[in-house]
C-alpha cells in the first residue's frame, strides 16, 4: 500500500482533481499499518477542511483518499462520519472496557471433573454439596472456590470445552415411542388374513446396500408371500407392499410387525388404513409376537437366497423367480407343521406338533369351517385347485431349483466380471 507523503504540494481541490487526472506528478509512498493510514485521512480532511466543502469539492476529496488508501467506500464512509462526529479518526476497539474476570479457573473446572469421574457424574445439587464438604468438613483448601458455585452454573462448567477436553459423558439411547399400530399380538379367531411381516436384507458389501426380503406369513394358514425390493423407503416399499396384498388368496384384516420404522411409520398406516387393514407391534420381551415370521426366515427365505450380499438392482429379477416359481412352491407344494394346542392340569397351554396335522397351506386353508368365504370374491377353490395341481410337487421343486440356478449364475457372473 502507498499513501500521499508530500501533501503540500496540493493546494486546494483543484490541485487534487489534477492528480485524480493524472496529469499533476505528485510524490507519494505507502505505509501499510492501520494507524498511519487513518492519520492520514485526519490530517486531509483538516488541510481541507472538509466541513467547509461543498458537495463537489468532498467528492473529489473522497475520490482522492480512496485511491491512495485503497479502503472501499463504505469504510471510508464510515471514518469519515466518525471524523465529523468526534474530530479525529481513531481505531475501533482502542477504550474498550476490560471483560468480566473470570471466577472458576481452568483448576475448578479439573476439580469438577475429577469430582464427577469419581461419583460417576450424579446430579449437580449431590457434586456441590461434594465439594461443599470437601471444603468445610475436610479441610481440603482446593476446592474453596468451587464449593461456592451455583447449581445451575455448575452445569455450565460441564458443557465448557475445559471440561469435555477432560472428560466426556456418553448418555444411552433413549426409546421414542411412536403412536402408529397397537403393541399387542393380534387376534386371529382362527380366521385367515392377519399376517406377519418381517425385513431380510441380503448384507453389506464394501459399503454397498443389498437387497431386502419382505417376508410375510399368516399366522392360521401359513400362507406365504415372499417379495423384494431394492430399498425399504416409501419409495420402493409401498409398491411391495401392496402386491403382496393383492397375491394373497383371502383378504387381509391383520398386519403384524416388529417396531422397524420400515413398517411403522405414516406411509404404512395410511395405506393399511385406506385398506381397512388393522396395523399391531411387537410388545417389548415378548419375542414371540413376530416368531412365525422369523422362523420363516430362516427356513424359506435364507435357505433359497443364502446369505451372500445381492446388489439391490437384482430386486426386479428376484420378484420374477418369486411370483413364477417361490410363492406357488411353498403355498401348493411345500408340507407345514401346524400345531395343536394342549392344555396341562396346570392350566399351561401348550403346543403339540402331529405328524397327521402337516399339510401345505392352500391344504390348511381349505380345511377351515366356510373356507369359501375367506376367499377373494374374484377368486374359488376351482380356480386354485388348477395351480395347485397343475404340476406335482417334485416337479415344483425342480422346477424352482432350475431357475435359482440361472438367477444365481446371472448374479455369479456379474459379481466376477
Amino acid at each position: 500500500m502507498k499513501a500521499i507523503m508530500n501533501l503540500k504540494a496540493l493546494k486546494n481541490t483543484e490541485e487534487l482533481q489534477t492528480f485524480l487526472d493524472g496529469t499533476q506528478a505528485v510524490a507519494f509512498s505507502v505505509p501499510g499499518d492501520k494507524k498511519t493510514r487513518y492519520d492520514f485521512i485526519q490530517s486531509t480532511l483538516k488541510q481541507f477542511h472538509y466541513r467547509a466543502l461543498n458537495k463537489r469539492q468532498k467528492g473529489i476529496v473522497r475520490r482522492f483518499l480512496l485511491q491512495v488508501t485503497v479502503y472501499s467506500r463504505q469504510q471510508l464512509t464510515r471514518l469519515i462520519q466518525q471524523y465529523l462526529n468526534t474530530g479525529v479518526i481513531q481505531q475501533r476497539g482502542t477504550n474498550k472496557p476490560p471483560g468480566f474476570k473470570r471466577k472458576y479457573t481452568a483448576i475448578d473446572i479439573a476439580l469438577l471433573a475429577d469430582m464427577d469421574e469419581r461419583y460417576n457424574t450424579p446430579s449437580g445439587a449431590v457434586i456441590k454439596k461434594l465439594c461443599e464438604r470437601a471444603y468445610l468438613i475436610f479441610d481440603e483448601t482446593e476446592y474453596k472456590n468451587i464449593a461456592n458455585i451455583s447449581v445451575s452454573h455448575l452445569y455450565n462448567l460441564r458443557s465448557s470445552a475445559g471440561y469435555q477436553k477432560q472428560r466426556r459423558n456418553f448418555e444411552k439411547t433413549k426409546s421414542r415411542q411412536v403412536a402408529i399400530g397397537d403393541k399387542r399380538k393380534p387376534n386371529t379367531t382362527g380366521k385367515p388374513g392377519y399376517i406377519r411381516v418381517d425385513t431380510v436384507h441380503q448384507g453389506d458389501q464394501d459399503g454397498i446396500k443389498g437387497v431386502y426380503h419382505i417376508n410375510a406369513v399368516d399366522e392360521v394358514t401359513q400362507y406365504q408371500v415372499v417379495l423384494s425390493c431394492s430399498r425399504i423407503s416409501e419409495q420402493f416399499l409401498i409398491p411391495v407392499l401392496t402386491e403382496m396384498l393383492e397375491i394373497f388368496p383371502f383378504d387381509i384384516s391383520g398386519f403384524h410387525a416388529d417396531n422397524g420404522s420400515e413398517y411403522i411409520n405414516r406411509h404404512v398406516a395410511e395405506l393399511l388404513n385406506k385398506l381397512n387393514i388393522e396395523l399391531t407391534k411387537s410388545r417389548s420381551r415378548h419375542s414371540n409376537d413376530n416368531a412365525l415370521a422369523e422362523s420363516k426366515n430362516a427356513s424359506v427365505v435364507r435357505k433359497t437366497f443364502g446369505y451372500g450380499h445381492i446388489k439391490q438392482h437384482w430386486a426386479d429379477e428376484i420378484n420374477v423367480f418369486n411370483r413364477d416359481h417361490l410363492i406357488p412352491f411353498i403355498n401348493f407344494h411345500r408340507p407345514c407343521y401346524f400345531p395343536t394346542i394342549v392344555t396341562d392340569d396346570k392350566g399351561k397351554q401348550r403346543k403339540k406338533y402331529h405328524y397327521d396335522m402337516m399339510m401345505t397351506p392352500y391344504e390348511k386353508l381349505k380345511s377351515l369351517d366356510n373356507a369359501k368365504n375367506f376367499l377373494k370374491k374374484s377368486l374359488s377353490f376351482e380356480q386354485l385347485d388348477i395351480v395347485a395341481y397343475k404340476v406335482s410337487d417334485n416337479k415344483s421343486a425342480d422346477q424352482l431349483n432350475l431357475a435359482k440356478k440361472r438367477l444365481f449364475k446371472q448374479i455369479n457372473e456379474q459379481k466376477n466380471a
